[in-house]
């Protein structure tokens, strides 16, 4: 699940950053609107954060640029500006939902999921294999009765590969969704996410095979 935070006042945004990155998610800064219209350009983004004051191009028309340019993806606006008349226009616009300055953490974290949990609406939340169970809006896994402790690095990993079960991923694919600009996320270190995730599903039965200059493949149990 990957992130792009568009806020230009730099404390707030590396505390929302370090929450996001907290709950698993891949996050992306941009400081203004010029460079989140780039990024949005560049990169697929389940979820825009937006602040309405930027310096240069403000988030109103970000956001108007954005729905003009067919972005699908989630926007959650953020603003100091409680007027009635800024929320209606920002919704108006394409807006998916509207935090007002200040907000707790808390309320931050549960409207992520609200749009996260939206944004996929087209498949269950729930996902199934053999005996593992996994719910992909609280993010939890278990097999059986058991839950998996997870690091945010092996939970996106696994939630990858779950989505796309009997498909062949690449480790490519797996680090352009994972990893946000600053990461220092490798190849290398997918192969120990990787190794680590078949040692926790090993009771689960579920294999996940490596397709020697592929990637790798989410393999159910025989039944």
């Amino acid at each position: 699940m990957r992130v792009l935070l568009v806020e230009d006042d730099k404390a707030l945004a590396d505390g929302l950053m370090r929450t996001l990155r907290e709950n698993g998610y891949a996050v992306d800064h941009a400081p203004d609107g010029e460079l989140a219209l780039r990024a949005a350009a560049e990169e697929h983004y389940d979820l825009i954060v937006l602040d309405v004051s930027l310096p240069g191009i403000d988030g109103f028309e970000v956001l108007r640029q954005l729905r003009r340019n067919q972005h699908q993806g989630s926007i959650l606006m953020l603003t100091a500006r409680d007027a009635e008349q800024d929320r209606i226009k920002g919704l108006d616009l394409g807006a998916d939902d509207y935090v007002t300055k200040p907000f707790s953490l808390p309320e931050f974290e549960a409207r992520v999921r609200a749009l996260i949990r939206r944004n996929r609406n087209e498949r269950s939340p729930q996902l199934q294999i053999g005996r593992l169970s996994v719910d992909t809006v609280s993010r939890r896994a278990c097999v059986g009765e058991e839950e998996l402790e997870l690091t945010p690095r092996e939970w996106g990993v696994l939630e990858y590969l779950l989505t796309r079960a009997g498909q062949v991923v690449s480790k490519e694919q797996m680090l352009q969704a994972l990893c946000s600009w600053d990461d220092s996320l490798t190849h290398n270190a997918i192969e120990v996410y990787i190794s680590r995730l078949r040692a926790k599903l090993q009771s689960a039965g579920i294999r996940i095979r490596t397709v020697r200059g592929f990637g790798y493949v989410v393999e159910e149990p025989a039944r």
